[in-house]
């Protein structure tokens, strides 16, 4: 569909960039933010360094595991491990607020627009700054929310007061026995709801908001949409990035904005139409708040 990427880091100051998404702003009808996970990071829910070794020096120390990421992979012997290991990951992750207020400054550009989120974030930090479930499309899971590791049937579970027991209680890296969850139906070990193989659960609310995110997108077609798209990477591009890029083509008055401090970037068809920032996401937002 699209021939070559262009850039556009060269043709204009970084202030220049942002005023023009601050005018894009102002401009759309109707703002759909697609969030990766550049846009996590830019508010301080890193996966490595000082924060990881904050949280889970005592897990690198024995296991040698590297960063958060990497431990959800980890082959642990027990499940009193396993679930040691994720609820300290749930905890710091989707019941802690971000660090930094970048989720509450996209919150206040985007307020008063008719707004819909479509993201690949598990962290629910959409939700804890005060966006409206109604408008949340969280796409690969959720790290609040648990299912059958068969699955044996298509429900998730909220996971928050075992997972809330699990991290006071548990004790050199492992959780007691009688918290380690168990399916209501066939007793298997439960796991997360995040897409990672052929067995993710996407459960009743998965689809609801799925239609509501098509209702959406129908709604405003041909209107003047504005794309935002925050911190998405290249690892899954066909779930926000690609989509992104072609309603924007196919429709004359809408805008796609990328910002995104490696890969700002888009179609050299979508040159008239597009702004890439190649900088970070809090700061360029701040930096957008400042001038309302």
């Amino acid at each position: 569909m699209f021939s070559r990427i262009w850039t556009g880091t060269s043709t204009a100051a970084s202030s220049d960039l942002t005023g023009r998404l601050c005018d894009a702003l102002d401009a759309a009808d109707a703002v759909v933010v697609g969030a990766g996970a550049g846009l996590s990071a830019s508010a301080g829910l890193t996966y490595s360094g000082e924060r990881f070794e904050r949280y889970f020096g005592d897990f690198q120390a024995r296991y040698g595991i590297r960063d958060m990421y990497a431990g959800g992979f980890y082959p642990f012997e027990t499940l009193e491990e396993y679930w040691a290991w994720w609820s300290r990951q749930i905890m710091v992750n989707r019941y802690t607020k971000a660090p930094k207020p970048v989720y509450e400054d996209l919150l206040a550009l985007v307020r008063d627009r008719d707004c819909f989120v479509l993201t690949t974030n598990v962290d629910h930090q959409f939700q804890l700054a005060g966006f409206d479930k109604q408008r949340l499309f969280y796409t690969q899971g959720d790290y609040g929310l648990w299912q059958c590791s068969g699955p044996c049937h298509q429900e998730t579970y909220d996971n928050e007061e075992t997972v809330r027991k699990m991290f006071a209680e548990q004790r050199d890296m492992r959780v007691p026995a009688e918290l380690v969850p168990r399916c209501p139906r066939c007793s298997r070990p439960m796991t997360m709801n995040l897409r990672c193989d052929g067995t993710f659960v996407q459960d009743a609310g998965w689809h609801a908001a799925a239609r509501r995110y098509e209702d959406f997108l129908r709604r405003h077609r041909g209107g003047r949409v504005l794309f935002l798209e925050l911190g998405v990477g290249g690892n899954t591009p066909v779930i926000i990035k690609y989509p992104f890029w072609r309603m924007t083509l196919e429709n004359r008055r809408a805008v796609y904005v990328c910002v995104n401090q490696q890969e700002a970037s888009a179609p050299a068809e979508l040159r008239r139409q597009a702004v890439c920032i190649p900088e970070d996401i809090g700061a360029v937002l701040s930096a957008c708040c400042g001038r309302r």
